[in-house]
């Protein structure tokens, strides 16, 4: 909850800090916007004797003034050109049109720059609170469904000699014998999957208990056994030695009424405690890890 806070609130001050920026004009040091003279700047200029002639700017004005209505009044008598105002009219201002404007290049590099950002930041957002809040349907974290049926896994499991692994799920399916299932009952810990057991199947993680190595199957002892410590644990995930503290943990499996197998990843359930042993299986060749 505190880090989707967070985030609210960088969110909310970038897009602040973006429209402030969008909205501010540039000013100088003293405040007076750019392009213009300061009085201070005019001063100076003033005591420079940098004043222009403004004498002859007027006299030079009225010559061009005077050639350009002459040149004027002959195209009017000619028709080419439309009568406008004589020498020395005062023009009238005429405010512009807003809609005909429309927006200026400041405006438009300022709106685009502002949605931009805007977007970005609201792509992040969302992806920011869509991972922290994802509900994963078709990977490990959620709802895994297993290409082959209840019957076709045991099928499998029962000439392969050895479990079937889903990947996605990170999870072998084991066979679970079903008279031992009043066992298991007995422990707490299968209090949520004995319904897969009395099916004849058992969702079994891949990850030891110890340290969190990915656990392979030994063909030859046909059990668990970890090669990073020398954790065993039999078919069914139930402890058999090492440093492991407990059995293999589970998942609960939803099995329909075709046989169809789901494995709900979301929930990781503790494996049975040491000293589990429900199916009395021991090692039935040598072990692939130590001795």
């Amino acid at each position: 909850m505190i880090v989707v806070i967070a985030i609210v609130v960088l969110l909310a001050a970038a897009v602040i800090a973006v429209l402030a920026a969008a909205r501010k004009r540039s000013t100088d040091a003293e405040g007076n916007v750019t392009g213009r003279l300061t009085q201070e700047t005019r001063q100076r200029d003033r005591e420079a004797g940098s004043t222009p002639d403004l004498d002859g700017e007027a006299a030079a004005s009225a010559e061009a003034r005077e050639r350009s209505d002459e040149t004027r009044d002959a195209l009017v008598a000619t028709g080419s050109a439309p009568a406008t105002k004589k020498s020395g009219e005062v023009a009238k201002f005429t405010p512009a049109d807003e809609e005909t404007i429309g927006i200026s290049r400041r405006q438009f590099f300022n709106r685009g720059i502002v949605l931009s950002l805007s977007l970005a930041i609201g792509a992040f957002g969302a992806a920011a609170l869509a991972f922290l809040y994802s509900e994963s349907t078709g990977g490990f974290g959620g709802k895994v469904a297993v290409d082959k049926s209840l019957k076709d896994v045991l099928a499998y499991t029962s000439e392969k000699k050895e479990p079937y692994y889903v990947p996605e799920a990170r999870t072998y399916l084991v066979p679970y014998p079903t008279a031992d299932a009043s066992k298991a009952k007995k422990i707490p810990q299968y209090e949520k999957i004995i319904p897969d057991m009395e099916q004849g199947i058992v969702a079994i993680y891949q990850k030891c208990v110890h340290l969190g190595c990915k656990v392979p199957w030994c063909a030859s002892s046909q059990w668990f056994e970890c090669p990073c410590h020398g954790s065993k644990y039999s078919r069914v995930g139930e402890k058999k030695g090492g440093p492991a503290p407990r059995g293999l943990d589970h998942f609960v499996i939803a099995i329909s009424g075709s046989g169809s197998l789901t494995i709900d990843t979301s929930v990781v359930l503790t494996g049975a405690p040491i000293g589990t042993d429900t199916t009395g299986q021991g090692a039935e060749g040598p072990p692939c890890v130590g001795g």
